[in-house]
């Protein structure tokens, strides 16, 4: 990569999410982690699918306080019976007690560690699998930019990303129909998008727990296609 390039990624937190999400984190020099935005509650912030104890996929959740429906992801609260209520959830859940894999202690600490701040905690996990991949991409808050808030959207984006002086943004397969390559040109940042993930570790969480690492890794870089908005 030219020594003068930079290329990121602006994304909301989600809660152990598929393999495919942490492409980002292999495609990009820095990645923001997108919290100044509205929590949308039917996403993936705050939960993850993951096999049930019959091994039909179900949700685990984080349990969070009841707030307004406009909070922003940055502005999160546990609930304050949340350790023992998702305590009871990862009870359930047999490769939670069950993994030995060379990472699942190291999950599990992750998992049953103090529920104190939402933030701070989706923004461990994120480390702790990043970490356990080796992917060196810089991790930042969007919410630290000070963004104006009258910004919205793709405006938003361009935003932070300008900030953390892009010349390449990169985004997830399903934002094509959210950007326009025109509107980053004029910010000096070239458009692309990953292709759509068809590798094997959609329930990421417990494959992380009974998985080699570097075999999640492999996966992750041979699905690792950029695409320009033409394509």
């Amino acid at each position: 990569m030219i020594a003068d390039m930079k290329r990121v990624a602006v994304m909301q937190p989600y809660f152990f999410p598929y393999a495919g999400y942490f492409r980002l984190f292999a495609a990009v020099d820095e990645f923001i982690i997108f919290d100044c935005v509205q929590f949308p509650r039917r996403g993936r912030v705050h939960r993850t699918e993951v096999p049930g104890p019959t091994g039909e996929t179900e949700w685990l959740t984080l349990p969070l306080d009841h707030q307004p429906r406009d909070v922003r992801i940055d502005q999160l609260r546990f609930a304050s019976d949340a350790r023992a209520r998702f305590d009871r959830q990862l009870a359930r859940m047999p490769w939670m007690t069950s993994a030995s894999g060379l990472h699942a202690d190291r999950i599990r600490s992750v998992l049953c560690a103090p529920l104190e701040s939402v933030p701070d905690y989706l923004e461990t996990t994120l480390r702790t699998v990043v970490d356990i991949l080796g992917f060196p991409a810089t991790i930042s808050r969007s919410s630290r930019f000070n963004l104006d808030p009258a910004l919205r959207g793709q405006a938003r984006v361009v935003a932070a990303a300008a900030l953390a002086q892009a010349t390449h943004y990169v985004n997830a397969p399903g934002g094509r129909a959210l950007y326009d390559a025109a509107v980053f040109a004029r910010h000096g940042m070239a458009l692309s998008f990953l292709s759509p993930y068809d590798g094997r570790f959609v329930h990421l969480l417990p494959a992380l727990m009974t998985t080699d690492a570097e075999e999640i890794r492999s996966d992750v870089l041979a699905t690792s296609w950029l695409t320009d908005d033409r394509e």
